[in-house]
């Protein structure tokens, strides 16, 4: 993780045991398998965490009560390959619908040989989140961030794999 301005960046990858396809596929479509309950920012419950796979599509959560609340926008969509995001969460945890104060979420998927797809994940821009964008940095990049959520992710890859077989 860089915390200069200029290249405020937090990585994380895994290698999961799924086709890039089907590893795409786990990260869209069953996104709501892996992501936590306690990530939300809605005043209620998370009912469920939304992925809308294509070009121009929201990344939300929707809420017990029926509320939903934007996280940003797929800014572009390449099935099995990547995913690229707008991250529309500022420094306090609120929504910022300024989508030049967005941060970018970067997740490609490739090919490991044998042992099925390595997904990486790039978030930068960071320091477009204004004041207090180094906390976001050191949020994300923690263990609760996007390292432990990649972790829930390769952990419910087994499953998805074996459900998506029958």
């Amino acid at each position: 993780m860089n915390s200069s301005k200029d290249q405020a960046i937090v990585r994380a990858s895994v290698v999961v045991d799924l086709s890039p396809a089907e590893a795409f596929a786990l990260f869209t479509a069953g996104f709501d398998r892996w992501w936590p309950r306690e990530h939300h920012l809605g005043k209620a419950d998370l009912a469920n965490a939304v992925l809308e796979a294509r070009e121009g599509g929201r990344w939300f959560e929707r809420c017990v009560d029926d509320t939903e609340c934007d996280w940003g926008r797929v800014l572009a969509c390449e099935p099995g390959r990547r995913l690229l995001l707008s991250w529309q969460i500022d420094p306090k945890w609120q929504i910022d619908p300024d989508p030049s104060h967005g941060s970018r979420v970067e997740v490609t998927f490739e090919s490991d040989g044998s042992k099925g797809t390595r997904v990486s994940l790039e978030h930068s821009e960071l320091a477009r989140h204004g004041e207090g964008w180094e906390a976001v940095v050191k949020s994300v990049g923690a263990e609760e961030g996007w390292p432990g959520l990649l972790a829930r992710y390769l952990a419910a890859g087994a499953p998805w794999k074996t459900a998506s077989m029958s």
